[in-house]
């Protein structure tokens, strides 16, 4: 798989309903991923909420969502990121250095629960960025 960079929206605990709507407008491929899918029990109240949404259409759009993390507050018009992904470690490793190098870490680039290495900074323009590194793992 190359390397891809799209949206990513945040929302405050409507982001199956977001999605699904996307999905209507746009067509194409619909994953949805809750917190209580990865967390279980831990998860709490927000178990039925939407960890990680990707839609990918026929048109070759994708489109990234998730309702905000527990305890994170929702900012409407600053609840867009930008998520780059892909399998090549070394061209997404060099674009995270690049990207939090003068930025602030918020996420360490390390392995995740769900598998694979990911990280979240912020650039010093003030962009979210968003870098998941694929790994053959499950």
């Amino acid at each position: 798989m190359p390397s891809r960079l799209n949206p990513y929206i945040s929302f405050d605990g409507d982001a199956r309903q977001a999605m699904e709507f996307y999905k209507e407008v746009f067509g194409g491929t619909l994953a949805l991923n809750t917190y209580g899918d990865f967390g279980g029990e831990e998860a709490g109240d927000a178990a039925d909420r939407i960890m990680h949404g990707m839609l990918e259409t026929a048109s070759g759009f994708t489109l990234m969502g998730a309702d905000n993390p527990p305890g994170t507050q929702h900012s409407p018009g600053n609840n867009i990121s930008v998520s780059v992904s892909g399998e090549d470690t070394a061209e997404l490793r060099g674009y995270w250095d690049a990207l939090s190098g003068s930025g602030t870490v918020s996420v360490p680039l390390e392995k995740q629960m769900w598998g694979d290495v990911f990280g979240m900074c912020t650039d010093r323009f003030g962009i979210t960025w968003l870098v998941n590194i694929s790994t053959s793992e499950g």
